[in-house]
């Protein structure tokens, strides 16, 4: 199957999500469609129904804070991506999920270096994982 022209390598999937619902919303042969072919859809992107319709409700830059925490434990984003583009949309679809958003957003603002997040975050044990690994971009390795 041929992903549709919004599915970019290494996009964020909560943009990817948002673009095709607003294009299925819009399109006329498709607005007739029933929960089967939203099932079908839902699962073609590793989801079920319900979280596809958070994700679409939550906008694309739902998974903001995700690049944010990266930034603070000097991950590469696009390295990530490259290295582990599953890893990576699973991680968008998580953090956009995730409901510790505004605690989150908080504790990035005051000390984006702190652990308190460790506590948290559903992302945690992959984040910690792959902070662990030598990044080409990090310069100390």
């Amino acid at each position: 199957m041929l992903a549709p022209a919004w599915w970019k390598k290494g996009g964020s999937l909560i943009a990817a999500i948002s673009h095709w619902y607003r294009d299925w919303t819009a399109g006329d042969e498709l607005s007739c469609c029933g929960e089967r072919e939203i099932e079908r859809m839902a699962n073609d992107l590793g989801m079920s129904p319900s979280e596809l319709q958070t994700l679409v409700n939550r906008g694309p830059d739902a998974a903001d804070l995700l690049l944010r925490r990266m930034v603070a434990l000097d991950l590469d984003r696009n390295e990530v991506c490259q290295t582990a583009p599953g890893t990576f949309k699973d991680l968008q679809r998580v953090c956009a999920m995730c409901e510790s958003r505004k605690r989150c957003a908080r504790d990035l603002g005051r000390n984006g270096a702190g652990s308190e997040w460790k506590d948290y975050c559903p992302n945690a044990a992959t984040l910690i994982a792959l902070d662990a690994l030598p990044w080409a971009a990090r310069r100390e390795w």
